[in-house]
C-alpha cells in the first residue's frame, strides 16, 4: 500500500446501510476500523441520528464500542433560531469535559464557544450573547462600585492620617508649653530662694554691726 494517509474520514457510515445487506455492514466496518488502527491512522466516522434516540450511546450500525472518542452534535431550536452544540459523549481512557459547547461555522472555519451555563438552563446563540453582555455590564458596574468604595476608603484613611498628624503636632506643642512652664516655675523658685538667702545674709550683717557699736 503506497498511499499512507494520516487521517481517514468516513462520512457518514449510516449511508452504508442497505436493507437487504445490513448484516454485512458491521463486520466490514470492524475490519476497516481494525486495519486503520493497526496502521496508526487517525479515523473520523460520522453517523446520522434521526429523531430523539433514547439510546444515544449505540450507533445504528453497532460499532460505537470500537470508537475511542465519541462527539455528539445537536441542533437546538430556541427563541426562533437554530443553534449547534457539541459535547464529548465518551472518551476511552482520557479525561474530558462534560460541558456542552456551542460551535459556529463561518468563513474562518469552525469556532468553539462556551455555552452560558445558567442556574436552570444552558443558553446558546443570541440568548447566550445577550446574557454575556448583561453579565459583563453587571461585572463592570460591580468593578466601578468596588473602585469607588476603595477610593472612599483611601480618602478616609488620608483624612484620619491628617487628623493624627494634627493631634501629634498639638500634643507636641502642649508638651513644649508644659516644659516651658515647669522651667519658668523652677527658675522663679530659684530666684525667690536666692532673694531669701540674700535678705537673710543682709540682716545677719546688720545685727552684727549693731553689737559692735555698743
Amino acid at each position: 500500500m503506497s498511499f499512507k494517509p494520516d487521517v481517514v474520514v468516513i462520512d457518514p457510515i449510516t449511508n452504508l446501510s442497505i436493507n437487504d445487506r445490513d448484516h454485512e455492514i458491521k463486520p466490514t466496518l470492524m475490519r476497516l476500523i481494525d486495519l486503520i488502527k493497526r496502521k496508526q491512522i487517525t479515523a473520523v466516522f460520522t453517523s446520522l441520528i434521526t429523531g430523539e434516540s433514547a439510546d444515544i450511546e449505540t450507533s445504528e450500525v453497532g460499532v460505537s464500542s470500537l470508537m475511542d472518542t465519541w462527539l455528539l452534535l445537536r441542533n437546538v431550536e430556541e427563541n426562533g433560531e437554530r443553534n449547534r452544540t457539541m459535547f464529548v459523549l465518551k472518551s476511552r481512557g482520557m479525561k474530558h469535559s462534560n460541558q456542552v459547547r456551542e460551535f459556529l461555522m463561518s468563513e474562518r472555519g469552525i469556532d468553539l464557544v462556551d455555552a452560558y451555563i445558567g442556574p436552570d438552563r444552558v443558553l446558546t446563540g443570541t440568548a447566550r450573547m445577550i446574557q454575556e453582555e448583561r453579565t459583563e455590564a453587571s461585572s463592570q458596574l460591580r468593578r466601578m462600585k468596588d473602585e469607588r468604595h476603595r477610593s472612599e476608603l483611601r480618602n478616609k484613611r488620608m483624612a484620619l492620617l491628617a487628623q493624627i498628624e494634627a493631634l501629634k503636632s498639638e500634643a507636641a506643642g502642649l508638651e513644649a508649653d508644659s516644659q516651658f512652664s515647669a522651667a519658668q516655675s523652677a527658675a522663679d523658685d530659684a530666684a525667690a530662694e536666692r532673694s531669701l538667702q540674700r535678705m537673710a545674709t543682709a540682716r545677719g550683717k546688720k545685727a552684727s554691726n549693731g553689737k559692735e557699736r555698743k
